[in-house]
């Protein structure tokens, strides 16, 4: 407001057009799978329903325009000096591909704001024109001449439930993988089975009770190194959780954010080891290649015992009433 003499409250900024274009733009840069659900959490906030199926539609529509870790080798130093924001939203713009009169936090509207970029002249603020064009086309590239068609994100759905999973690092070759499911309860049980030889062949790896109510969907990280050391030895390899892995899912096939998570009562409590699992982005599918009947009788495993120590037992009523991950994750409840 001082710098424009104009109110900008949060709650007039957060509307339909603002959210539509946060999903543009996640999926046009390849960004992070968490926003899968915090843009649904902001935008349930602001009285807006966002779905999975959203993201689904949009990813088919919206191009992918950057090489960034892990879709490519270049960081964000490299994506800002080959243009940055003011090239790629000019390039979005161009192309249909935002909604351009949605209103900005500088209060203007976007088409009126993005082309300028802040810079430090002799220590103070300046502003100036950004870049028109892409200056390094090896990390930023117009909508005439995308890296990928599409925004490289699918929904992924089957007797297991929902999982979102990121396409845009996987090579087309990795996308379907069917093969045993070898089921672990954290990322230590894993990674010790890995240490001792024991994953020696291809596998779907299942990582349960990962998901917000069981311990608040921690990042999975860790797993991805070992699971790239089996893809590279040739082995059929995919993962399969209902909790986290951000952008790093990388070039290993992850269903990630599977709802609803075991801890709830959902599907992947009852998978076992040695179940064949079938995950294929390019159909949208993840199913237990189980017999109907049987998989629907077993019982499912026993959620985690509730953490305890060092202050968790406050969190207690938090993790009982946190939504599911295709809701955003949160407190506040979805738009019914």
């Amino acid at each position: 407001m001082a710098l424009t003499g104009q109110a900008a409250p949060i709650g007039e900024l957060v509307d339909e057009r603002a959210v539509v274009n946060g999903v543009v733009a996640l999926l046009a840069t390849g960004g992070s799978t968490n926003h899968t659900m915090h843009l649904v959490a902001m935008a349930a906030a602001a009285g807006i329903d966002l779905r999975w199926d959203d993201f689904a539609a949009l990813s088919a529509a919206v191009p992918s325009l950057t090489r960034i870790y892990p879709n490519g080798s270049a960081d964000i130093n490299h994506f800002h000096a080959a243009g940055g924001m003011a090239c790629l939203i000019g390039e979005l713009l161009d192309g249909g591909l935002l909604h351009g009169s949605a209103r900005t936090v500088a209060g203007t509207d976007l088409a009126a704001s993005y082309r300028t970029e802040p810079v430090l002249a002799d220590g103070a603020l300046t502003w100036r024109d950004g870049p028109t064009e892409s200056l390094d086309k090896s990390v930023l590239r117009g909508v005439a001449d995308p890296f990928a068609s599409d925004g490289g994100l699918r929904m992924l759905s089957g007797n297991l439930g929902q999982a979102v999973l990121k396409t845009s690092a996987v090579k087309p070759e990795h996308r379907v993988v069917e093969a045993p499911a070898r089921v672990f309860a954290d990322q230590a049980a894993f990674l010790s089975a890995f240490s001792a030889d024991e994953l020696d062949g291809d596998l779907v790896a299942v990582m349960r009770n990962q998901g917000p109510r069981a311990n608040g969907m921690p990042e999975l990280h860790k797993l991805i190194p070992a699971l790239g050391v089996l893809q590279d030895r040739g082995h059929a390899v995919a993962l399969v959780t209902d909790g986290r892995m951000s952008g790093a899912s990388g070039k290993i096939p992850a269903a990630i954010h599977l709802t609803p998570e075991a801890a709830a009562g959902g599907p992947l409590a009852r998978v076992r080891d040695g179940d064949m699992l079938r995950l294929d982005a390019v159909a949208g599918v993840l199913q237990a290649v189980v017999d109907a009947d049987e998989f629907a009788a077993r019982p499912a495993a026993p959620p985690p015992s509730a953490p305890v120590g060092t202050g968790r037992e406050l969190f207690a009523a938090f993790r009982d009433a946190v939504g599911r991950a295709d809701q955003g994750a949160s407190v506040f409840g979805a738009i019914s």
